[in-house]
């Protein structure tokens, strides 16, 4: 078992679910905060200098901070970033989901730290607030789902098909561009969501296509509907368990547990794992 296997099994239960709804509302608060009233945003900003200084607050409030104007394309952009991380959440899971997205996050404060202590001794009043939000962590999401799905196709501007390994190449292009073009707060928040993205398929899988049919699970040793000794079932004992992440439906009241028709057996998954497990076939079990 990897490392975000032995997570998702102990801690996989305090994901947060439809994250990518949250993502979308703190996003578009920031629109709205920046747009109606550009000052309060000032104190939003991730500044590691007042940080430093008590304001302790900026560590989380930077990511309502938008350092884009409300406008349609923003719309669309927002449009985008909700459909794909959805798709994400349904093929990984909402553990990992959660690991690449705060992965993202924590990278990137991680990233503005760096910038402030090594610009420090030539600037010890360095502000760099405005260059870091979570617009790069939104931008490494299509990343994500391309290196997911490639050949699932995607409409450019809701008009044009485009393959989404295609579609990754152009977002590559405008990125690169943003890192010759900008300065070096431009450029850590690119590196830092970059990493973010290697560190998550090198912990993962590896550099592969991660589509449903095609992401690798550990297999283990399995039970479907857990059943007493004496074949008889009590009132508190849980009837479903997740043969991958091992959850019962007491583990909370809207999992879902179906069992999986391509697997050589009666195995048992929640509605995290139904789609991305690995179909157990007879000789394979331990």
């Amino acid at each position: 078992m990897g490392i975000l296997d032995k997570m998702e099994r102990k801690f996989g239960r305090y994901a947060i679910k439809n994250l990518t709804l949250y993502i979308i509302i703190t996003y578009a608060i920031g629109l709205m905060v920046s747009s109606l009233a550009p000052k309060i945003s000032t104190f939003l900003l991730l500044e590691p200098s007042l940080i430093m200084q008590g304001e302790v607050w900026r560590l989380i409030s930077w990511i309502f901070f938008s350092p884009r104007q409300l406008n349609v394309w923003t719309l669309i952009m927002l449009f985008c970033y909700y459909t794909i991380g959805r798709q994400l959440e349904f093929q990984w899971g909402n553990f990992r989901y959660n690991v690449y997205v705060f992965g993202g996050v924590i990278l990137t404060i991680i990233s503005a730290f760096v910038l402030y202590f090594v610009a420090r001794p030539s600037a010890p009043f360095f502000m760099f607030g405005e260059a870091f939000s979570t617009y790069y962590i939104c931008v490494s999401l299509f990343f994500g789902y391309a290196m997911t799905e490639p050949e699932r196709k995607v409409l450019l501007y809701f008009i044009v098909p485009i393959k989404s390994k295609w579609m990754a190449l152009v977002f590559a292009a405008m990125i690169a561009l943003d890192l010759f073009k900008g300065n070096w707060t431009t450029r850590m928040s690119i590196i830092a969501a970059a990493l973010n993205l290697v560190l998550y398929f090198k912990l993962t899988r590896g550099f592969k296509a991660l589509g449903a049919r095609r992401v690798q699970r550990p297999v283990m040793k399995r039970t479907a509907t857990i059943v007493p000794m004496n074949n008889q079932v009590t009132e508190d004992a849980p009837r479903h368990r997740c043969a991958i992440c091992g959850r019962t439906e007491k583990d909370g009241e809207d999992l879902e547990f179906r069992y999986c028709s391509k697997c050589e057996g009666n195995y048992e998954y929640c509605q995290d794992h139904l789609f991305t497990h690995e179909h157990v076939k007879k000789g394979e079990e331990e």
